[in-house]
């Protein structure tokens, strides 16, 4: 099954979710796609970047965020286990690692355990550079105030300064491998 097939199976209307979530996806897709073209070197799966930065997002239908149009059951932090769940049932695992590995800079069995998250307690951290530049390129945009214009370097690392510093340490670190 292609990228766009799997698409329509999960979004099958032509509404304000499936809108956001496109126009979302293909920037990722396309970011990822540029600095991967950036960095030859690094020997990056192209395909691969393109199929798993449309998905990366494909379980949001399953949350409850209604400033986008999503009026699942789930809390918002587990659309990207969720939509690993949907690509496995796909035979999509190097994908499905992608989804439950993009949230934030990737989330440790720590940090969920220490906040009592609704998620399995393991590490759901990116591994492969393909992992860690669509993970990278996904700061850039939002899917509310950014959704049409991508964030600043800047804004990207004090949108990670909330979170904490090791998350700025790693959009450091991967902004001097990818831009």
């Amino acid at each position: 099954m292609d990228v766009n097939s799997i698409i329509d199976l999960y979004y099958k209307q032509d509404d304000e979710l499936k809108n956001i979530y496109m126009i979302h996806a293909r920037a990722v897709a396309d970011f990822s796609l540029e600095l991967a073209r950036r960095h030859p070197e690094l020997g990056l799966d192209e395909e691969f970047i393109y199929e798993a930065a449309m998905l990366h997002d494909i379980g949001i239908f399953l949350t409850d965020a209604p400033r986008i149009f999503c009026f699942g059951k789930e809390d918002y932090l587990c659309h990207g286990y969720l939509g690993a769940q949907l690509l496995r049932e796909h035979g999509l695992e190097r994908h499905a690692r992608v989804c439950e590995r993009h949230t934030g800079t990737g989330l440790t069995k720590e940090v969920i355990a220490a906040n009592g998250w609704n998620l399995p307690v393991k590490d759901f951290v990116p591994e492969t550079l393909e992992e860690q530049l669509i993970c990278f390129a996904d700061k850039f945009f939002s899917k509310t105030k950014f959704l049409r214009q991508p964030r600043t370097f800047e804004q990207v690392v004090e949108s990670m300064r909330k979170i904490s510093d090791e998350s700025v340490k790693k959009v450091e670190k991967w902004a001097a491998m990818f831009l």
